[in-house]
């Protein structure tokens, strides 16, 4: 019941952004727009989703080399269904499920002997990766490349300086914490096992289980030199994402200069933390307010880009991870029965 509430919930709060980023639009002069955008920067920004997908599975396979060593095909197919998962289910289901796949198509590797718990703290570290590289990027444009903007746009852009700051900060921060967290794994499983003082002895040797492989899929942050190579694999991956939205900017013939893109990025970033399928409505209106707000685009073409880039951003993932799936003979019912048995064989 709780969880057809929450379905319920989504989709209104779908519905809600959706009606927000078309409210008062001409959806005529938005299809005009679509109609007469420029193929070859439109070619440019489908490409970049390709690109993108294929550096996520090479950065994902090298944050779980610590673990076990996999293919960069398993890394590829299961990061694709990840991403066709979170398209058509709500929080971001496919974060949840991608571990649980890798692991399921790997039978014949030596990733069958992997912790999907293990897997999936490398996806929590991949959040924590991105958010810093983009930090980052949005950093260098509200303080080096867009001074001009600034004076154009002051009270944006102090907000915009002001999260890059709190933002930065934070990430910085969780990466600390998590570095200690995973510093010593047996030990932290041992800590929580004496949870069977207040809890039932076998509820906490499952908890002390679960935390210490966590710990263990964080191996990458106790070595320097593998966290600089996992940072050095986000920066090529989000410049990717940002060609690609500068790319949809260019085709409609917005004032976007390749550095601006980092700051519709960091927004879009924002929208895409709105637990809708796909991110449907925030993903749309960050972009539509991005590119008005601060680049002055007419509202119509706005949202006809903000469309137009989201069909490139979720659909190749969509068609590949579905392909992928009906492989392994599994429908988005059974990826989420996966996520479910996966977790009872890792705390078994």
């Amino acid at each position: 019941m709780r969880s057809h509430v929450r379905t319920i919930v989504v989709f209104v709060l779908a519905a809600g952004l959706v009606a927000l980023f078309l409210r008062n639009v001409d959806l005529g002069r938005v299809v005009a727009n679509i109609a007469h955008a420029r193929l070859d920067w439109l070619a440019l920004s489908l490409l970049m989703t390709f690109v993108n997908l294929a550096l996520r599975a090479l950065r994902w396979q090298y944050l779980l080399e610590p673990l076990g060593r996999t293919t960069f095909a398993n890394s590829f197919r299961a990061t694709a269904v990840g991403f066709a998962a979170s398209s058509v289910l709500p929080a971001r289901a496919g974060e949840v499920i991608r571990p649980y796949f890798l692991a399921r198509q790997s039978g014949r590797s030596p990733l069958n002997r992997m912790s999907a718990t293990g897997a999936f703290a490398t996806i929590i570290l991949e959040r924590l990766l991105d958010l810093f590289t983009v930090v980052v990027l949005l950093s260098s444009y509200v303080f080096v490349f867009g001074r001009e903007l600034g004076l154009q746009q002051p009270r944006a852009f102090a907000a915009a300086k002001w999260s890059a700051g709190v933002f930065g900060a934070g990430t910085l921060g969780t990466l600390v914490v998590l570095f200690f967290v995973a510093k010593d794994p047996a030990r932290l499983g041992r800590t929580f096992a004496r949870l069977e003082q207040v809890v039932p002895s076998a509820l906490a040797g499952v908890i002390a289980r679960v935390v210490e492989k966590f710990a263990a899929g964080l191996a990458v942050i106790r070595r320097p030199g593998r966290l600089i190579g996992a940072i050095a694999w986000s920066f090529p991956l989000w410049l990717s994402i940002a060609v690609g939205i500068w790319a949809v900017a260019m085709a409609f013939r917005f004032a976007v200069p390749f550095t601006g893109s980092f700051l519709l990025v960091a927004l879009l970033v924002i929208g895409v933390a709105v637990p809708t399928p796909g991110a449907i409505g925030g993903f749309h209106e960050a972009f539509r307010v991005g590119a008005t707000m601060f680049y002055g685009a007419p509202d119509a073409a706005a949202v006809g880009a903000a469309i137009v880039l989201h069909l490139f951003s979720i659909g190749p993932s969509l068609l590949l991870g579905l392909f992928f799936a009906a492989q392994e003979g599994l429908n988005f019912t059974g990826m989420r029965r996966l996520a479910n048995d996966a977790e009872q064989r890792d705390t078994a």
